[in-house]
Order: structure tokens, then C-alpha cells, then sequence
């Protein structure tokens, strides 16, 4: 399989002061904008409203593990949201979600029905590696409106090689750099929970993603769960 080989990781810091986390991770390439996902989404959506008619997104077990990461980052959950959250959030106000690209709509989907952050980068845009690490502050954050940023230092980041910070606040926002285009061929998709049914969840989550890449793309995809013992995948 060609392309860009990236190594992705978490540091030692967060797994020890995150124990209970549960990282999925996909390599898929040769993706591209030219099919359709819609009956897809449509499943997940429905997983998804069926989950928000008896509880609220902050209700959720997922979601609330997510909000006492953030509250032990020492931000205000309610005011920084996972990304899940703020999908569902979302999906619960509107009843749907914005169309981007067939493998961002996909992949948003699978997130509101797990209720679980899965964040999708652009390999080319990586450099040499992928970590999840507490910044130092030196590292560089582009906005989607073009914007440089520094993240603070201790802010959870995932950050690559060339010190660039591809998402702030952990699973909060994603940066424009690494962003899903036109032109993207080869993602990096990464899932991550902290509640008590993580691991059954997660690795669901990313066999389902990976049997939807598979029909739609025919990716042939591959995948790890990550773990203490186990904490990088190269492509």
C-alpha cells in the first residue's frame, strides 16, 4: 500500500493522567468526493434520535466522560465541547447536519450514534508523526478562516513533528491545516473515549467506519486499538 506513512501516538503523560482511555485508530487511502453516503447517514441519524428522545447529549455517558476530561483540563465543559457533543448538540437543534465531504459526513454520522469524537486528518498535511501531547506553546494552530494561533502551554493538542497543531483542546477543534479536501487521498480518522463501556464501543466504532470505507471506497482500511501496552500504529 503507497502514501504517506505516519506514525500516530499518545504520550505518556496522557495515558497516565487519562487511564481510562480508549483510542481507535483508521488508515484509509484512496478517497475521494465522487460517492454517496446519503442512506448511511440517514441509519446513524436515526441511532442517533432515537438515543436524544430519552436523554439529552449531556446525559449521555459518553458526553458526560468527555466533560469531566475537560473540567480536569481546567476548562469549563459547557463552554468547550467535545466534538461529539457538539454534533449532537446540533443534530438535536436542527435535525441534521451540514454536508462537507461524503467522508466528514460519514464519519459524523458514526459519531452522533456512538456519541464518541472521531476526528479525521488529511495524511499529506502531517508531518512525520502524530501525537497526542500537552503543548508546550510553541506550537502553531491554523484556524479555518486562515488565522495563526498558539496553543497555551498544558493545553491538550495533537501535534505533529513540525510542531503543528492539527487539534486544540483534545477532541474540541480540529485545525483547517489537516482538514478534508477535494483533494484528499489518504485520513488519518481517530476515535477516542473515556466511559466505563469504552472499549466494546470503540472497537464497534471503528469496525463499523472501516466496513463503510470499505463499501463506499474500497479502502481496504486498516486499524488498531491503541492501549497502554500497545500505544502507536504506523501506517
Amino acid at each position: 500500500m503507497t502514501g504517506v506513512t505516519v506514525r500516530f501516538q499518545h504520550s505518556g503523560d496522557i495515558w497516565r493522567d487519562f487511564p481510562e482511555l480508549v483510542p481507535g485508530v483508521i488508515v484509509a487511502r484512496g478517497i475521494t468526493r465522487d460517492v454517496s453516503a446519503d442512506d448511511r447517514l440517514a441509519t446513524y441519524g436515526e441511532i442517533a434520535a432515537k438515543r436524544l428522545a430519552t436523554a439529552s447529549e449531556g446525559e449521555l455517558p459518553e458526553i458526560q466522560a468527555w466533560r469531566r476530561a475537560f473540567s480536569k483540563m481546567g476548562l469549563k465543559p459547557t463552554q468547550y465541547r467535545c466534538a461529539s457533543e457538539s454534533l449532537l448538540r446540533r443534530f438535536r437543534k436542527e435535525g441534521a447536519l451540514p454536508r462537507l465531504h461524503p467522508l466528514i459526513d460519514l464519519c459524523n454520522a458514526v459519531s452522533i450514534a456512538y456519541a464518541i469524537p472521531v476526528a479525521v486528518f488529511d495524511l499529506a498535511e502531517i508531518a512525520g508523526y502524530m501525537e497526542v501531547r500537552y503543548a508546550t506553546g510553541d506550537e502553531t494552530y491554523l484556524t479555518f478562516s486562515g488565522e495563526t494561533e498558539h496553543p497555551s502551554a498544558g493545553e491538550v493538542i495533537f501535534a505533529d513533528a513540525a510542531g503543528e497543531a492539527h487539534a486544540r483542546r483534545w477532541t474540541n477543534r480540529q485545525s483547517g491545516r489537516s482538514a478534508v479536501r477535494d483533494t484528499t487521498a489518504d485520513v488519518l480518522i481517530v476515535a477516542e473515549a473515556l466511559h466505563g463501556t469504552a472499549q466494546d464501543d470503540v472497537a464497534s466504532l471503528i469496525a463499523t467506519l472501516s466496513d463503510e470505507l470499505t463499501a463506499l471506497w474500497q479502502a481496504a482500511p486498516r486499524s488498531a486499538i491503541l492501549s497502554p501496552s500497545a500505544p502507536a500504529f504506523t501506517t
